[in-house]
């Protein structure tokens, strides 16, 4: 059973509000009974509307059940068991305080993230797909077309392959589409007849649990239908509902007009009842209200004046100024701030939905212009948007000719392969009209180019996906658009998300069929229409049929000079095509542009952007679902997951349905309040120095000069040759790396000049972990050093006497004064004034002093501040609206020593209060310098000659990423990448041409100093490495359940395979270990790790076979991901939370907040009071034991499991587990899990008979619990990291057996000092040989081992230290 939802209880609120409620007898609706349970009886008054005070009372507005949200905070939130007492609950005190945890933890059931998964037959000869949701994904894009015959045959094959509420929740869609076809057809025909006669042949011949809704769809086609058979009709429908309830459920459910239900209740005058119609449609407007914006009428005040255009970038700008034309209305001197705020929604609105006809428009436009002087705009001088305006109309014209030949397809009685492909994909083409398809297929391809570099092409299968996805968005919004201008009802009810209907209606829902009695619907479960988006196989066949068309339309006249007779010769070529490369070693489909659109793309960067990944001009929708939120029209998703990912999304919507995320979601809300604007000064500097065309700062050159030595002369030596080529390859690679920089940045620039003067908003979603993330791409505070250094705050505050101090601390801080104290950091810039003001007055042609800074753009930014309040006669008096950063020491190693209670470890990161801020880094680099100097005294070569070179950056990103689980290949990268940029002549000192030896032997000492520095963050860290190794070779409760036909704890009987099964499922019915990883942060959000192994399929689509990842739930996990990452994502996942609950608290005490994971941004002046906030925010997440909560959320989640252990081989319980097994006639391992489950049971007999025969039965289990050691276990999160670094030596590369073995030997072998006497000394090459040694070595010495079931237990909790996390109040380096 699963947990009812939020909306469901919603409309069981409105249900008390409606003048029908008096028709309810003593036999109240469930929803009623919940109510009474959680709250007691409602009194009368509440229950019912007075008739004595005012007979026709407006319904009050739904109120939100987050709100009475638990003053308990669950382990996760339950969905096995649903207690009402569990869900509607007393607000706690503040929405800052956290809760305290209790209860049962949420699981989805297997059945639950099944029941759409699998397939049903094979491809058949209608042209119709076998996976289950692809047919129901071309259910619903026939129901939105009108292709009901079509949407007939889907519906009928699916009868084998869904429950029976899932089928009658489609039937009901369909009758609906049925019914606004009558309608509208022509007057004299009459459809009524098919409608009947499908809901008796499909419905109740195969005895479906038909609802409410159902017969309100047949009552009105019986009204609008023959009036000769329309009593009979009638009266037999009505007979289907209970007498008591029936006018009321019609009522509710919205379906009839007043009238109708007058003349039904005429007919059958024993259900008759008074219909106010006042109360029926003040319901149905405010079921609307949320989804209509008012019109307001344009501006008729002159325009606002155009910025000026960069020189050599065209009309590049255009294209956002026509997305955003809107603004052109605002009146001359205004913003978009002083207008009415109904007036900022329309605006928003229309930027959002506006972008592919303002593309079209320009594209016009400039065509148009070209035409007017007389030349051509095919050839290849002119700007890419008039090309793009002629791809626009031909691809229109190849995307009409390709609807008829999809409607051909379908008809056709012998289907080629061809015409089963276009009844595929066709359905989901006609969603959209020609003319959006081409120009959204047309800007989301240049929009995939420019981001994967359109000098090097990209992936088709990447490309397709993107369309397709790009598509998707286009007609849903748009599909969303028509919704809110339709007048009809029913039209608007084949829009609507099927989820809202039944949050509307809750009672209708409940099936009416006596026959079936036992059909009662699960409220919470998925419907079978619960927006499952497109599946990775459509998108893949959508995807190649838009590309294809684009590439037959899209042409360009390349004009080149004959190399002969020099003449100029013109030729049409496709500006597109796809070719096979060979990349990492293997062979990919590659989509190519033609060098032509190259040029031209490099020349003139176009953006091509969808205006709905811009920022907001109004304050952004408050979150209240998981797709409600951010955007005014465009559906945005709370958490951000990856096509397929079906398990976080259920856990987040069960979460969201009882209340749990409501400070995730308020805390949300607070960063997407946060109103930016653009720094002109900054801006402009930016602009002199992009128009220069040089290399500043981080803006890489327009055209770049790199070093590529002579070409080596033919004929001679190869190997010459060889590594010629191989440097003029790193160079090329190099300069399209800049080039692709650039272009993002051009990008960036552009839309930061359309924002001059406005304020804007930066509406936020969350990562599975819980991070928050701002949903623009393109512009927002998480960019690089150059964006943040434009952004500023909109709102100004002054500085006060604090806040000049803090500034200064801020400049320093950027200029890489960090780890001075307070009073350095100060003096700094005092010493530095001169060299400030000269920075602010002459950025570009003076000493550049800025451009030192570690973030010089965010330097300048503070250099304006700074002066422009000095110049003041009182600076404390200054308007600053810069953000002003507070930063945290090692963020996770904070939570890892608050987590252990190390006060060592919380001595290096500032936790303990200090005079000056302890550098967790120089401390790592002095331990590591000692162990090199005693290397040294030894008379290592390697130490001699690392000595004294250990600096602290040769160690910080290792030491930042080791608490995030780096690996040791992934760090002895880090440190190889250091030592390359600060000594480029080490390897030749050695006499060799690589870094590998010592920077493999820097990053062990490294590991070393933090095993022994930070002794309790490595306990936490392995701690929470072997908990998560157990769940993930786990078997549930359940799973053992359907394997062995056993009870369940919640059934008495043995449990059966759910009814119909589809196929696939049997091979389900298998030991898999899918156990994800599954936490709950301590804002009560689930965490669900997502790393599984997914299977590749093969998508035949018209252009080539594609090679598809297929997720599915049931996918077995991806064991070494799983554990490698559940550390770093745990703690991901508390910082997360800090960041939130700061969020919330700085937002009640008037502070503006903005983040960047463990940066935390305000004005200066109120530095002091966030600073309070932060650290109060961090005591109290951590003075709950948080690993403690941790442990006992895991022994409750993954109670009655099994889990198989590995143990060493050579063991003696290894031994004797052995050799029971050469005796036992079973061997498999699912018999020994079966045979272990019926000892446990008998030893829990209340028979002494049967307890007595379950001591005497001897297993492996019962071996290993008996005589087996902790050491005798192998590590799995030690093995796990093994792997995670032999995995990244090859990567995805596929190599030769020749090289496989050398590569990989030098790719993960760790250098051990001794090595060195081994290396070669001409070439200086040691590993080959001894690391092939060292790798039989380990191999033989774990080749042998032992696998046995065993229940899921977790280790004790590591002593926690001494250190009192309440201490760091005093800190004030805590945050910097």
């Amino acid at each position: 059973m699963f947990v009812r939802s939020a909306a469901a209880g919603a409309g069981a609120a409105r249900q008390q509000n409606l003048p029908l409620q008096r028709l309810l007898s003593s036999t109240t609706l469930s929803s009623a009974s919940a109510w009474n349970a959680s709250f007691g009886p409602t009194p009368a008054s509440s229950r019912h509307i007075a008739s004595n005070q005012n007979p026709n009372p407006r319904p009050r507005r739904r109120n939100s059940f987050r709100g009475l949200a638990s003053l308990e905070r669950h382990l996760a939130t339950a969905v096995e068991e649903y207690r009402p007492d569990a869900h509607f609950q007393v607000m706690p005190k503040s929405i800052y305080d956290l809760r305290p945890i209790s209860g049962s933890p949420l699981v989805i059931t297997d059945e639950r993230r099944t029941r759409f998964v699998g397939t049903i037959g094979r491809r058949d000869g209608l042209g119709l797909h076998s996976g289950v949701q692809e047919m129901l994904c071309v259910f619903d894009a026939c129901i939105q077309v009108g292709r009901l015959e079509r949407a007939a045959q889907v519906l009928k094959r699916l009868q084998t392959g869904l429950r029976p509420q899932d089928q009658m929740e489609l039937h009901d869609r369909f009758l609906e589409a049925r019914l606004v076809q009558m309608q509208e057809a022509a007057p004299g025909t009459d459809l009524g007849d098919d409608l009947h006669e499908w809901f008796e042949v499909q419905i109740r011949s195969n005895h479906l649990p038909h609802t409410h809704d159902t017969i309100a769809l047949l009552l009105k086609a019986s009204l609008i239908g023959s009036p000769g058979s329309m009593p009979l009709r009638v009266k037999r429908y009505m007979s289907m509902l209970e007498r008591e309830t029936a006018l009321e459920s019609l009522y509710i459910g919205g379906l009839l007009e007043p009238s109708e239900l007058t003349t039904i209740s005429r007919i059958c005058p024993e259900y008759i009842a008074q219909v106010e119609v006042d109360e029926y449609q003040a319901l149905e407007a405010e079921a609307g209200e949320d989804s209509h914006f008012q019109k307001v009428e344009k501006s008729t005040s002159g325009p606002v004046p155009q910025v000026l255009v960069t020189p050599q970038k065209g009309g590049s700008l255009k294209m956002l100024r026509h997305t955003l034309a809107v603004l052109d209305e605002i009146p001359q001197g205004s913003t978009i701030q002083s207008l009415a705020h109904a007036e900022q929604k329309e605006i928003q609105t229309r930027l959002e939905k506006d972008s592919a006809e303002a593309a079209i428009r320009r594209w016009k436009e400039e065509n148009q212009s070209l035409l007017d002087m007389g030349l051509n705009s095919g050839l290849s001088r002119p700007s890419l948007s008039t090309k793009l305006y002629t791809w626009q109309k031909d691809l229109e014209a190849r995307l009409t000719r390709e609807l008829e030949l999809i409607t051909a397809s379908e008809s056709a009685e012998n289907k080629s392969p061809t015409d089963l492909e276009r009844c595929e994909y066709g359905p989901f083409l006609r969603l959209c009209s020609p003319r959006r398809l081409a120009a959204t297929t047309i800007l989301s391809t240049l929009s995939a180019l420019s981001m994967a570099g359109v000098a090097k092409g990209i992936p088709l299968v990447t490309l397709v996906n993107h369309i397709a996805r790009t598509v998707e968005e286009e007609i849903r919004v748009h599909k969303l658009q028509e919704h809110m201008t339709s007048n009809s009802k029913l039209a608007r009810r084949q829009t609507l998300n099927p989820r809202r209907l039944r949050a509307l209606a809750k009672s209708r829902r409940a099936p009416t069929d006596a026959a079936n009695p036992g059909a009662a619907q699960d409220e919470t479960a998925p419907s079978a229409m619960a927006e499952f988006g497109w599946t990775s196989t459509i998108r893949s066949q959508v995807g190649c049929a838009l590309f294809q068309a684009l590439m037959e339309s899209a042409k360009l006249e390349v004009v080149r000079e004959h190399p002969e007779t020099k003449e100029f010769v013109t030729q049409v070529q496709p500006a597109f095509t796809h070719i096979t490369q060979l990349r990492k070693g293997k062979k990919i489909i590659v989509a190519m542009p033609n060098q032509e659109l190259i040029d031209s793309m490099v020349a003139q960067p176009n953006a091509h952007c969808l205006t709905r990944h811009l920022p907001m001009v109004v304050e952004p929708q408050p979150w209240s679902k998981f797709d409600k939120g951010g955007f005014l029209v465009m559906p945005a998703e709370l958490v951000r997951i990856k096509s397929g990912e079906a398990d976080q999304k259920m856990y987040a919507e069960a979460a969201l349905a009882r209340g749990d995320m409501d400070q995730v979601l308020r805390g949300l809300d607070v960063l997407g309040r946060t109103a930016w604007s653009i720094n002109r000064s900054v801006f402009d500097v930016m602009i002199e120095a992009w128009n220069s065309g040089g290399e500043i700062a981080n803006i890489p050159a327009l055209h770049p000069v790199l070093d590529i030595p002579p070409e080596p002369e033919a004929g001679g030596d190869p190997s010459l040759r060889r590594n010629w080529m191989r440097t003029v390859k790193v160079a090329e690679n190099a300069k399209a790396g800049l080039h692709s920089e650039r272009c993002h940045m051009n990008l960036q620039l552009e839309i930061a000049r359309a924002f001059l003067g406005q304020t804007f908003y930066f509406p936020h979603n969350v990562d599975f972990r819980g991070r928050a993330y701002p949903i623009p791409a393109y512009l927002n505070h998480m960019g690089a050093d150059h964006v943040r250094g434009l952004l500023m705050f909109a709102k100004g505050k002054p500085l006060g006497e604090e806040g000049l101090r803090w500034l200064k601390v801020h400049l320093a801080n950027l200029y890489g004064l960090d780890k001075a104290s307070l009073g350095e950091r100060e003096q700094f810039v005092m010493d530095n004034l001169d060299n400030i003001r000269e920075s602010v007055s002459n950025p570009l042609k003076g000493k550049r002093w800025w451009l030192k800074a570690e973030d010089p753009w965010q330097c300048l930014a503070a250099c304006f501040d700074l002066v422009g309040a000095l110049d003041l006669p009182d600076p404390t008096q200054y308007i600053s609206r810069l953000p002003v950063h507070q930063d945290g020491t090692c963020n996770g190693l904070q939570h890892y020593a608050a987590l252990g209670g190390d006060t060592w470890g919380a001595e290096q990161v500032n936790l303990v209060p200090g005079d000056r801020p302890a550098d967790v880094y120089s401390a790592v680099a002095a331990s590591v310098e000692d162990l090199i100097a005693k290397d040294a005294e030894k008379g290592d070569p390697l130490a001699i000659l690392l000595k004294g070179k250990i600096v602290r950056k040769v160690v910080k990103q290792t030491v930042m990423t080791n608490v995030y689980g780096v690996t040791r290949i992934g760090a002895r990268r880090q440190v190889e990448k250091q030592l390359e940029a600060l000594y480029p002549d080490l390897p030749a000192q050695a006499g060799l041409d690589y870094y590998l030896p010592f920077a493999t032997y820097i990053t062990n000492c490294i590991f070393a100093v933090l095993g022994t520095m930070f002794r309790g963050a490595r306990d936490i860290q392995e701690w929470l490495g072997e908990i998560g190794a157990r769940v993930c070779m786990s078997v549930t409760p359940e799973q053992m359940a359907e394997l062995f036909d056993l009870p369940t704890p919640d059934k008495t009987e043995p449990a059966q395979a759910p009814a119909p099964v589809v196929k696939g499922k049997k091979a389900r019915r298998q030991p898999l270990f899918h156990s994800s990883i599954v936490w709950t942060t301590p804002l009560r959000m689930p965490v669900v790790q997502p790393y599984r192994r997914t299977k590749t399929s093969v998508v035949q689509t018209c252009l080539a076979n594609l090679h598809v990842m297929k997720p599915d739930p049931f996918d077995p996990v991806n064991k070494r991901k799983q554990l490698q990452a559940f550390p770093p994502n745990f703690i991901h996942s508390l910082d997360a939370s800090h960041m939130l609950l700061s969020a919330l608290e700085c937002d009640r005490h008037g502070l503006t907040f903005a983040a960047v994971h463990d940066s935390f941004w305000t004005h200066a002046c109120d530095i002091p009071a966030m600073s309070n906030v932060l650290r109060d925010a961090f005591i109290r997440i951590h003075q709950e034991d948080v690993i403690s909560r941790l442990l006992a959320e895991f022994q409750a989640r993954y109670k009655g499991s099994y889990y198989l252990v590995t143990i060493k081989g050579d063991t003696e319980v290894a031994k004797r587990i052995s050799s029971l097994r050469r005796s036992m006639t079973s061997k498999t391992m699912m018999l020994e899990l079966k045979t272990e489950l019926e000892r446990r049971r008998l030893l829990q007999s209340s028979d002494p008979a049967e307890v007595q025969k379950g001591k005497e039965m001897v297993t492996p289990t019962s071996i290993y619990e008996e005589c087996a050691q902790a050491s005798d276990k192998v590590n799995e999160f030690e093995e796990a990291r093994a792997e995670e670094d032999d995995a990244e030596s090859d990567g995805d590369v596929a190599m030769s057996p020749s090289e496989d073995v050398e590569q990989q030997e030098r790719a993960f072998i760790p250098f051990r000092p001794e090595w060195w006497k081994y290396a070669d000394k001409e070439t200086g090459d040691f590993s080959r040989t001894i690391a092939k040694k060292d790798l039989t070595q380990k191999t033989v010495a774990y080749q042998r081992t032992t696998q046995v079931w065993a229940p899921l237990t977790f280790p004790d909790i590591p002593k926690k230290g001494d250190f009192d996390v309440s201490t760091l109040k005093d800190s004030k380096y805590f945050f910097s």
